[in-house]
């Protein structure tokens, strides 16, 4: 393992026990067997850091969030929205006692918004994608015109983060089954199923 994947990986482990507001780069680096000024050849901050942990040692989101709109009229809406309901749950589940810690600590959460503008990411990317793909659905004709986009991405993946957020704030795990009747249960709410036509 090169000493940049030893890194992130410690900073993963520091993070998921004491939170971005909590960790320091100094923990850090002592849970990688490396000075701290070692791991700033490698990361600029913490906030870095936790960006590199959230993209490389999470659920692949973000790459399910880049290529969604790109499945426009490939497999079905519900199918491909489903998918991008899972991947959600999942990254959330692991990412928010991570980041949550951020709201504590305002001025980290500027120097953290702040990096996320200049590289032109954050956490509403994933609701744009999400709304492009929907509307490149309706321009297919796979999808009904009077459907809000931004709507369904905000509904479908809000209802995701708040389902993470409430169980990990009452410490419940939900089975394999329960999160796939939710994902199923909201897609239906958003995209019910066209009545049969009249005989």
């Amino acid at each position: 393992m090169g000493t940049r994947e030893r890194i992130v990986e410690a900073a993963e482990r520091v993070l998921r026990e004491r939170g971005i507001a909590g960790a320091t780069t100094k923990e850090i680096a002592r849970a990688a067997g490396l000075s701290e000024g070692s791991l700033y050849n490698y990361f600029a901050s913490k906030e870095a850091l936790f960006l590199a942990v959230l993209g490389e040692r999470l659920p692949p989101f973000f790459t399910l969030v880049r290529a969604l709109p790109a499945r426009a009229g490939s497999g079905t809406v519900r199918g491909n929205l489903a998918d991008l309901a899972r991947g959600a749950l999942a990254f959330y589940h692991q990412s928010i006692p991570m980041g949550a810690t951020f709201f504590a600590d305002p001025a980290l959460l500027a120097r953290h918004r702040e990096m996320l503008r200049e590289r032109g990411a954050g956490p509403q990317k994933a609701n744009e994608a999400a709304a492009a793909y929907l509307r490149a659905e309706q321009r297919l004709g796979r999808l009904p015109e009077a459907l809000n986009p931004t709507s369904v991405a905000d509904l479908l993946l809000g209802a995701c983060f708040q389902r993470a957020y409430w169980l990990q704030f009452l410490g419940e795990d939900a089975s394999p089954q329960a999160e796939e009747r939710f994902v199923q249960d909201i897609l239906h709410t958003l995209l019910p199923e066209s009545p049969p036509a009249a005989p």
